[in-house]
């Protein structure tokens, strides 16, 4: 048998791993709306075959077979949410679980710990994103189930030593679940570092359109943990519907083309910014003048990513009237879309007090950079 040639990722999903539908041989795959499948019956009981739709969907099976390959896992399925990713690997733990989180990260994950975990008896301690000190001094001072990494961490972007943080999970006995959907799977690999878990918020550049509400989880080995987590997804019926997961396979064939293009602008747009007479600073991995920018190029491949966050000289009210300015940004929450949004984060996250007041943080799309620049500079020559 000719052995199957090693294809990039770039190629792997732009063909969509060549899938090809099994009814009609259309080069796009269909949908399946279906909730309940008809099976064929023997003297000895059903044949195996699809059952119910909480259980899985025909169409779930090629967005889990790419987001393993892009990701080198194991095995992967697709969910309802980044916080339904979030849930079932929380509630694949005894209950009792201790879990270390980072302090700098999804905010919705963080009231999750804060204020929903103890319901079943969980606790969680937070550790700041770039130090791996005080990781360790959590893990020494109580045992740990699980550690979460998000790195770059949202909205400040710092970054985490993933190969680092997972010799130090193995050391205490952790497991180690990254959130990798900033980055996306183009340009950092966490499993490949030595982390046990990835998630995804699809809805950010996955699938990259604005338009789908979705998550992932994926593990670097099967387990009868894992086997837990399928369970959960089935039993809680955290499933996406089936046309999303259409659109999210749609939208992964130019994930390629997007994060190269958004990380692009990124730097430019953050370079640009850096230089402006009004703006007091620019938090951006891809620059030189960032604290782990050496870490950043270590550990991302192909591109920083498209998230940064700049601070306006003149305050709260001088970062809001950037926002009423600008024509060409969205003033819009969400992050990883064609789309380039701004957004004043303090006003999202009002008691969080590490985000500065003039702080704006900033999702570049894949318009043209120049555009970009001259919208900003416009917003804010106006101050």
């Amino acid at each position: 048998m000719t052995e199957r040639p090693h294809h990039t990722d770039a190629t792997l999903l732009a063909q969509s791993l060549g899938k090809i539908d099994a009814t009609t041989n259309g080069i796009v795959a269909g949908i399946h709306p279906a909730v309940t499948y008809q099976r064929t019956v023997t003297p000895d009981g059903y044949l195996p075959g699809t059952l119910y739709a909480r259980d899985e969907n025909p169409g779930f099976h090629q967005a889990e077979a790419m987001l393993a390959q892009l990701e080198r896992a194991a095995d992967g399925i697709v969910v309802s949410s980044g916080m339904a990713a979030y849930s079932l690997l929380l509630l694949m733990m005894p209950p009792g679980s201790h879990v270390i989180a980072p302090r700098t990260a999804f905010v919705t994950f963080g009231r999750w710990l804060r204020e929903l975990a103890p319901r079943w008896g969980y606790t969680a301690a937070f550790y700041d994103n770039d130090n791996l000190e005080q990781l360790e001094a959590a893990l020494k001072a109580q045992k740990t189930y699980a550690v979460w990494i998000e790195t770059p961490g949202n909205p400040l972007w710092p970054l985490t030593d993933i190969a680092a943080a997972a010799a130090l999970c193995r050391q205490y006995g952790a497991k180690l679940i990254v959130d990798n959907t900033v980055p996306s799977p183009l340009l950092t690999k966490p499993l490949t570092l030595g982390a046990d878990y990835v998630m995804h918020s699809c809805t950010k550049y996955l699938n990259g359109h604005h338009d789908v509400v979705m998550g992932a989880v994926l593990t670097a080995q099967k387990s009868d943990e894992w086997t837990l987590v399928r369970r959960l997804r089935k039993d809680i019926g955290a499933v996406p519907s089936p046309f999303d997961v259409w659109l999210l396979v749609r939208g992964m064939q130019t994930l390629h083309l997007r994060v190269k293009a958004a990380s692009s602008n990124a730097l430019a747009l953050a370079q640009f910014l850096e230089a402006h007479p009004k703006v007091e600073r620019v938090l951006y991995p891809g620059l030189t003048s960032h604290p782990q920018h050496d870490l950043a190029q270590r550990q991302m491949h192909g591109g920083f990513g498209g998230m940064l966050s700049f601070c306006v000289k003149g305050g709260r009210e001088a970062a809001l009237k950037v926002c009423q300015r600008v024509t060409l940004f969205k003033v819009a929450t969400s992050i990883g879309g064609t789309l380039s949004l701004i957004e004043h984060r303090r006003s999202i996250e009002p008691d969080t007090d590490s985000i500065p007041q003039n702080l704006l943080r900033v999702s570049v799309g894949i318009e043209d950079a120049a555009d970009l620049q001259a919208d900003l500079h416009a917003a804010l020559s106006g101050l």
